[in-house]
């Protein structure tokens, strides 16, 4: 081979290298490679926040704020906040550190492909007063600064699905909260008649309009206790009337009270929001509630509800009958 055969491939070599390394060039910049720089953003999050807000994409602001030492969300509507739930979202600006600069090219079709367009991102604030200690806009698994439009990062602690809650989600639905073994009675009211459960030395006794409910199973007074003992909504019925909610003259009624003065639980229960869930109402509260089919279904319950089935009671009187001798009779 002579000599410009030999120079004219290693031009061709090269071309091909400095291809294949333009190429491998423009890949990680979409892929995004990672780049450890110096002057990482930094923000501080400490105990003194007090107001959040949160915007994840076209969804309604999430605005939480502390009001005395307890926090209420402020919009879209104002009640009392899921203290956990804040509590998570600000334990995790306190640990969320950038440790990244992301070599990335930002435009829409980046956006879009990393959650960090309009429709997507997660825009996170934590004020004190006015403030700000932090301003995120949070992708699926990077994040931008407020300040740096042209930058993407990493931040070890990343955690967007404590965010990214519907608004009933950041609100407080617990509804009831007691020990049910502390239960001592049960009252419901409903169409069928007035139930009355009352534990005793020897366990549940059960009536209904003041006579005893033939073939009762007090198994089934603990298992409306479990339902009750921990009772939280599924959603919210803001602004519904109580004409439209069937709340005006509840449809069930059911008092719990527990011993030793310790407290008396009432739960109103009225029409079917959706599926088997009802509107509900605490004594006491103004919030209309949501609840599920179980809690509903005591609440409407008929005297069938409280009793055993047919097979279930001959079993048990078989079992309580006196046993007497048997002799076999030398005729048969």
């Amino acid at each position: 081979m002579n000599r410009q055969a030999l120079i004219l491939g290693g031009v061709v070599a090269t071309a091909a290298l400095s291809f294949v390394a333009y190429n491998n060039y423009k890949e990680q910049q979409q892929v995004g490679r990672p780049v450890v720089v110096a002057d990482l953003p930094k923000f501080s999050v400490g105990d003194d926040v007090d107001k959040i807000t949160i915007k994840d994409g076209k969804k309604d602001e999430i605005v939480l704020e502390k009001k005395g030492d307890k926090w209420e969300l402020t919009k879209p509507v104002t009640a009392l906040a899921n203290q956990e739930a804040v509590k998570g979202i600000l334990s995790n600006l306190k640990e969320l550190k950038i440790n990244e600069r992301v070599d990335l090219k930002i435009d829409d079709t980046v956006k879009k492909a990393k959650h960090l367009d309009d429709d997507q991102v997660l825009h996170v604030v934590a004020f004190k007063g006015a403030e700000k200690k932090a301003d995120l806009f949070m992708g699926e698994s990077l994040l931008q600064v407020d300040g740096k439009p042209n930058d993407v990062f990493k931040a070890k602690g990343l955690s967007r699905y404590l965010f990214a809650k519907e608004a009933k989600d950041w609100r407080e639905k617990e509804i009831f909260k007691f020990e049910n073994d502390n239960a001592i009675q049960v009252a419901i009211k409903n169409k069928n008649g007035d139930f009355s459960f009352t534990k005793g030395d020897k366990g549940w006794a059960g009536t209904i309009k003041g006579a005893p409910i033939d073939r009762f199973d007090e198994s089934k007074v603990k298992d409306l206790l479990l339902d009750y003992k921990s009772l939280s909504a599924d959603d919210f019925a803001d602004g519904k009337a109580d004409a439209d909610t069937g709340l005006a003259v509840a449809e069930g009624t059911v008092t719990i009270t527990l011993k030793d003065n310790a407290g008396k639980y009432l739960l109103n229960v009225g029409k079917v929001s959706s599926g088997d869930a009802r509107y509900a109402k605490k004594d006491g509260s103004t919030v209309v509630f949501v609840v599920g089919k179980s809690a509903a279904a005591w609440a409407t319950a008929g005297k069938d509800k409280f009793q055993k089935v047919i097979a279930d009671a001959g079993a048990d009187a078989a079992k309580e009958a006196p046993k007497t001798a048997h002799h076999d009779d030398p005729n048969d």
